[in-house]
């Protein structure tokens, strides 16, 4: 069975290429790496989504992150802060396979992509007119940049694989780090509950611990073994699916 997922409407055309890659029996890492990177090196999606294109932090300069995590055999690796690279997810790959750490940061993620291969480009190459406005206008009126949202893909592929382990959230990431939801969600699932109860399960658990006025944004996808797939948030949240044996990708949106 396989079976695609990701967070936000722009997940659209990755769901519907990871379809396509799955279907013709690619590897859900593969599948998953191929379909991040025409989002993350899209100038056009730039401003969903930091990648090229996307807004620059307060001294001009686009950073990129990126996980990546495969159920079997447990691998994880992670970029952060790492300028010049269209495609951050690519080398998160690399740090997963190649590199004796997890999670490499700046200038040390700088140089492995070098090490690897990767072309780093000049910081002008990665703005969009879009970004270069968005960035004069922050200069002109101090006033801050739009935020922005993340993307998280799950993949399973037909031979049981299942790549970005079987959760992802998006939102406000400083608060999400400190409940650990998709941990949660992947814990409930083990002990027999569906993705959607499981997902529904832990953003009401983190509501009654923060209380109404206090939560923030959280959106979370998981996906399981079967291939079925459930999502929960505390906000309007547009989310893209699809399962094998279905001929479309279908966006849904759960309401808080």
């Amino acid at each position: 069975m396989a079976a695609a997922a990701g967070t936000w409407a722009f997940a659209f055309p990755a769901v519907r290429r990871m379809k396509q890659l799955l279907l013709q029996g690619g590897l859900a890492t593969d599948c998953l790496q191929e379909a991040m990177a025409d989002i993350e090196n899209d100038e056009e999606t730039g401003s969903f989504v930091i990648g090229r294109g996307g807004y620059p932090n307060k001294d001009g300069i686009i950073q990129c992150d990126a996980a990546i995590m495969e159920g079997q055999p447990g691998r994880f690796g992670a970029v952060a802060a790492l300028p010049g690279v269209g495609t951050p997810l690519a080398v998160a790959r690399k740090v997963m396979e190649e590199a004796p750490h997890s999670f490499l940061v700046g200038d040390g993620a700088v140089a492995f992509a070098e090490n690897q291969g990767f072309i780093v480009e000049e910081n002008n190459s990665m703005m969009s007119k879009h970004s270069t406005e968005a960035y004069q206008e922050y200069l002109e009126n101090e006033r801050m940049l739009k935020k922005h949202d993340t993307l998280g893909l799950i993949a399973l592929d037909i031979y049981g694989n299942i790549t970005v382990g079987a959760a992802a959230a998006t939102g406000d990431g400083d608060m999400i780090m400190c409940f650990c939801p998709c941990f949660h969600v992947i814990l409930l699932m083990k002990e027999g509950m569906s993705p959607m109860d499981a997902c529904q399960t832990v953003v009401q658990d983190i509501l009654q611990r923060t209380g109404k006025e206090n939560m923030f944004e959280l959106g979370i996808i998981a996906m399981n073994m079967k291939g079925e797939v459930g999502a929960a948030s505390s906000m309007s949240f547009p989310y893209c699916i699809w399962s094998q044996g279905k001929d479309v990708v279908e966006q849904l949106v759960h309401e808080a």
